[in-house]
């Protein structure tokens, strides 16, 4: 192996090597403890260090940096204790995630490192968000993001890679190609004959090193930063590799020629980084020793230390908190009571006003921008605000998210408009197990609002009229609002903006331009949590949100004689119990009303929670009235019979038979 150290004198060779060899020895550790049954799994990058710790040393401390989980030299070159690290491994209290989540499934702001979740492709657009922040900001930085030649194949990988490219985002993509994705080889994941040629389709350069050569690595990291800083653009970077071990240890080598091996071995990235010091008389066998001597003594030490720290106790409590970022919320209101509006423009008033509130509030989804989104809410925006803020996303939903996540980790906020609820679907992963996650995990926010355009009642099918919210209230960690009216749209939209937890905005697209109310001018907040208590009476309670709170106020308009208690309740995550058992017992009969289909709504779940808290104060089964558990029809003849609204009189009239 050809090492060329340019300028480089002998103290920062010696220290590069030293870089190199600490988390070798580290990786030995680790095996030899997972040998004495002290540790349980360990996912080793033995023969990949050169990638992480080369790079790593080319960034510069205040640059982001997303690596894998054989990316040990990331988190040893930011110089993190080896005691913090080895806590975090066995899941003590004092690791970064307490105890909640495996090896390098963390992150730290402390060290600009942002660690990965299972899925692997994720943390790509992560990067796109880290990026744009920066050149918003007009930061001249550049964010490194790891990922395998097997993530390679995900779709996240081509969003954020060309995401990255349309945007000219500051991202060097580095793909550690090491042969294997667990045991799938190359040939089976890619059929290119590079993956750096992946680059030509995006329109960006792409660049080939050799993965296993320290000096080849940081000096390509550090010329290709110097350049995407002054002149802000992705680069795609393949290094070559070979991974050594298992996939994790327990998966074995068996799947891989022995040949391999001994052409790779020949290629050791510190074996081979260590001769070339010895042959430039820089490395000598006492000053070898020594170092190593220095790094058991200190491996010992550390590690030790670590499996005495103290494991997690068990806290219902703590762990329900800590699930969202630490924030109470303080409700502004209104200064005046408002003008005529529709919903439609309720929620394009309060966007705009969020935007003049939060210099830091990006605004990103498809035709958001000049086209002013598929329903208008954003038309002029961009002229206000200017493209900066207000962008046009490729179609992409799990990279915009992404990249909505990867803003709140460098300071920015982010709105993000779902075309039509429907399309969620494709950015589900982000929103489930990054979103909703974060915070629980290592401790940071995820202060990103997805906006929701949902429901039937427009003739529009399957795919455009979908009423999900059940997919996501049952995720801890995610906030869900359902305005029913145009007052609790803007103050529950700008309640959502000025919260730092993932809140899922619900807006129904049935009511954007039917409806209109009374809407203060200037900011003001709704407490998300709160429900409305509509009406009173006292044969019976209605406890509904979004479209079947108008359902039930139409209803109840033509049927005078009925004394019903109206429930909106406003949220879904959390919601008003309090408001709810009050209802409940002020009628003793309650029907729960939603648009979703029947089987697994919200609705069971508020039904489950009134049997298991109110039984004493009913006077009668509680009874749901929902739509039928079918897809959602084209036809308004087989739309209407879908929705609920159908079923709302006979449900009644049982109830009221009891």
């Amino acid at each position: 192996m050809h090492f060329d150290r340019k300028e480089k004198d002998d103290e920062t060779l010696l220290s590069l090597y030293k870089r190199l060899l600490y988390p070798r020895m580290v990786e030995e550790k680790m095996l030899i403890l997972l040998r004495q049954g002290r540790i349980g799994k360990w996912f080793s990058g033995i023969g990949q260090e050169a990638i992480a710790v080369g790079s790593t040393l080319a960034m510069k401390a205040e640059e982001y940096i997303l690596p894998m989980h054989r990316n040990l030299g990331v988190f040893t070159s930011r110089d993190i204790p080896l005691r913090n690290l080895m806590a975090q491994w066995q899941g003590k209290m004092t690791g970064f995630t307490k105890g909640r989540d495996r090896s390098f499934h963390f992150g730290t702001q402390a060290h600009k490192i942002i660690g990965m979740i299972s899925h692997l492709g994720p943390q790509l657009a992560l990067a796109d968000g880290i990026a744009l922040a920066d050149l918003i900001a007009g930061k001249e930085l550049a964010t490194l993001v790891f990922t395998g030649e097997g993530a390679t194949s995900e779709g996240d990988f081509h969003e954020a890679v060309n995401v990255a490219s349309v945007w000219n985002l500051p991202v060097i993509f580095l793909i550690e190609n090491n042969g294997y994705g667990l045991s799938t080889p190359v040939n089976e994941q890619f059929n290119c004959e590079h993956l750096v040629d992946k680059a030509i389709g995006y329109g960006i350069e792409g660049i080939q090193i050799d993965g296993n050569n320290v000096l080849e690595v940081f000096d390509a990291i550090t010329e290709i930063t110097a350049s995407i800083r002054a002149n802000p653009r992705p680069v795609l970077l393949e290094c070559l590799t070979f991974r050594m071990r298992g996939h994790e240890e327990a998966s074995g080598t068996k799947y891989v020629p022995p040949h391999l091996f001994e052409e790779w071995s020949a290629k050791d990235p510190v074996k081979t980084f260590e001769h070339y010091l010895f042959e430039q008389h820089i490395l000598t066998d006492d000053l070898l020793e020594e170092i190593k001597a220095e790094f058991k003594t200190e491996l010992d030490k550390e590690t030790e230390q670590a499996f005495n720290d103290a494991d997690p106790e068990p806290s219902a409590a703590t762990e329900l908190t800590d699930m969202y970022y630490p924030y109470i919320q303080q409700v502004t209101g209104p200064v005046d009571q408002g003008t005529e509006i529709r919903y439609i423009d309720a929620i394009s008033d309060g966007l705009r006003i969020g935007m003049q509130q939060h210099s830091n509030l990006v605004i990103m989804g498809q035709d958001v921008a000049e086209y002013g989104g598929a329903f208008k809410i954003t038309a002029g925006f961009v002229e206000e605000f200017g493209k900066a803020r207000v962008r046009n996303t490729p179609i992409c939903e799990s990279a915009i998210v992404g990249t909505g996540q990867g803003l709140s980790i460098n300071g920015y906020k982010a709105v993000v408009e779902m075309q039509f609820a429907d399309f969620v679907t494709c950015g589900f992963n982000q929103i489930i197990n990054n979103l909703a996650k974060t915070h629980y995990r290592w401790g940071e926010k995820a202060d990103v609002v997805v906006r929701m355009p949902t429901g039937a009642g427009t003739g529009a099918g399957p795919f455009h009229s979908q009423s999900n919210e059940a997919w996501f209230t049952k995720t801890p960690g995610l906030k869900i609002v359902y305005p029913a009216f145009p007052y609790d749209a803007k103050g529950l939209l700008l309640a959502a903006i000025e919260d730092p937890n993932p809140v899922i905005y619900f807006e129904h697209k049935y009511l954007y331009r039917s409806l209109s109310g009374p809407v203060p001018s200037g900011y003001y907040t709704i407490e998300i949590g709160k429900a409305n208590w509509l009406k009173k009476g006292n044969q019976l309670t209605i406890i509904t949100y979004g479209l079947g709170v108008h359902w039930s106020l139409s209803y109840l308009e033509d049927h005078p004689d009925l004394s019903v208690s109206l429930i909106d309740l406003c949220s879904l995550q959390p919601w008003d119990k309090e408001t709810v058992a009050a209802a409940v017992k002020s009628t003793g009969r309650v029907i729960i009303l939603h648009e979703d289909t029947l089987s697994s709504g919200f609705g069971a779940e508020i039904a489950a929670w009134i049997g298991e808290h109110c039984f004493t104060d009913l006077d009668a089964p509680v009874m749901r009235c929902a739509s039928l558990d079918t897809a959602i029809p084209m036809s308004k003849i087989l739309e209407d019979q879908f929705l609920a609204k159908n079923r709302l009189h006979e449900t009644i009239l049982k109830l009221m038979a009891w």
